[in-house]
């Protein structure tokens, strides 16, 4: 009965989100709560003192702590943080005026052309998650891209898209959180002799990755060539109002960049948190650039409605994570998944995993799927006569990889949507279908190359 209900919150989730229903917030809330309230039921109670034994009305009084919790709202709570930090560092740099001249620089190496655009969104993205980390990623990538998008006329959607299947893409090498977790659940020591064999397969999806940047950017450049009646449209660099021309700090242009780039030097190599990392700089570029404390206090004001939209959602998704585990729906989930498979498919275990490792994306977040699912797969696997090893490199080539982007079960995903200003049922709509494809594409060229055997 928890397998079914944690099948049922999460298609129930999906469904009203992508049908715009309800908005995100709601169905993140909404939904795992009733169903919540439901599994108290089914679940037990005290499995040490009392095992077999139920309380409905026990379990139900403690939703509140799995909603609240280190597994819930305790686990993205310092994302929140940063979050606000984040926001209101690179909402002062753009009052200040920051990007703009960057944003000419940038039109003069590229021109207007959305193809090209799109393909070194594709390679900004691949270099930056070379440290493995979506949140740094999309904090990098989407600011410095999204006035250059909309310059342009070019749709936010794009951009979500191309940074979330290039960072995906990337999650997959041997120092990405969903390698590393499926060599230690499946035993292998050394992390980069278990993912050398996906390599061929890697290359592959960045190949299918730019591929898809392309005929996107293709579509765009068709989409505003009909728009400007056959011509795609120049760029004019928007006129800005007293009260915006009042804000620009051109005077701060050369401290303001280096504030940037300080800021992403220690995301990549201080080892603080990001939340701390954008406090910090936070104050600095307050300080910097509208130090007194009326100017300070507006400037909060101006994006406080961007901060409180992004935090209800990451809040939301906590209560969403906590009481999906904290009720063991998605233990359960697992457990049903492994016994639905046929005892004659068991030597195909790495290619059946392989396919659906993107979608399952959402539906088990990455500790739960590489430390609860994957063993058991591997073992029953093992009885068939297929390697382990097979089957975790099958899972990293779509599960929190290319899927991670799109997933309700990451923090990451929030942020790419909420700094890209994009619904999330609608990037899910778009991207989606996308990533599955290149994990089809790299699955298929590790199949070929031996990366993956069974």
């Amino acid at each position: 009965m928890l397998a079914f209900l944690g099948f049922l919150t999460v298609i129930l989730m999906l469904v009203l989100i992508m049908t715009k229903k309800v908005s995100p917030l709601v169905a993140l809330i909404a939904v795992p709560v009733i169903t919540g309230i439901v599994s108290c039921f089914f679940f037990v109670t005290d499995p040490e003192n009392a095992p077999g034994v139920i309380d409905a009305l026990a379990n139900f009084k403690k939703l509140g702590g799995m909603i609240t919790g280190a597994q819930g709202i305790g686990s993205v709570a310092a994302t929140g943080v940063m979050f606000i930090f984040s926001i209101l560092f690179f909402g002062i740099l753009t009052d200040a005026g920051t990007f703009r001249p960057i944003i000419r620089k940038i039109l003069n190496v590229v021109g207007t052309d959305p193809i090209k655009i799109a393909l070194g969104t594709a390679l900004l993205a691949a270099i930056v998650h070379l440290d493995g980390s979506g949140a740094v990623t999309f904090l990098i990538c989407v600011p410095a891209l999204l006035p250059l998008y909309d310059a342009l006329g070019m749709r936010r959607t794009t951009l979500a898209t191309i940074v979330a299947l290039s960072a995906g893409t990337m999650n997959i090498l041997p120092w990405g959180g969903p390698t590393i977790r499926a060599a230690t659940a499946l035993g292998e020591s050394n992390v980069t002799s278990f993912f050398m064999p996906d390599l061929p397969a890697l290359i592959a999806g960045l190949v299918a990755v730019f591929v898809i940047a392309f005929m996107l950017g293709k579509s765009e450049k068709s989409r505003l060539a009909s728009t400007a009646g056959g011509a795609l449209a120049q760029y004019v660099e928007p006129e800005l109002s007293e009260e915006e021309q009042a804000l620009l700090r051109p005077k701060n242009f050369v401290i303001n960049v280096l504030l940037i780039v300080a800021a992403i030097a220690s995301l990549l190599f201080s080892g603080f948190a990001p939340a701390v990392v954008f406090m910090v700089f936070y104050v600095l570029a307050t300080l910097i650039n509208y130090p007194k404390v009326a100017d300070s206090k507006a400037r909060v004001d101006a994006h406080a409605k961007s901060c409180l939209m992004m935090c209800s959602v990451l809040f939301a998704a906590g209560c969403f994570t906590g009481i999906m585990k904290g009720t063991g729906m998605i233990t359960a989930m697992s457990q049903a998944l492994v016994s639905i498979i046929p005892s004659a498919m068991g030597r195909f275990f790495p290619l059946i995993v392989g396919i659906i490792a993107t979608p399952a994306s959402l539906l088990f977040d990455p500790d739960s799927f590489y430390y609860g699912v994957l063993p058991v797969l591997s073992e029953t696997a093992a009885g068939f006569g297929v390697a382990a090893a097979d089957v975790g490199r099958a899972a990293i080539l779509g599960q929190m990889t290319t899927g991670f982007p799109i997933s309700p079960l990451t923090a990451a995903t929030f942020l790419l949507t909420g700094l890209s200003g994009v619904e999330l049922g609608e990037h899910q709509k778009k991207t989606l279908p996308l990533a599955w494809l290149v994990s089809i594409v790299m699955l298929v060229v590790a199949i070929i190359t031996k990366g993956v055997s069974f």
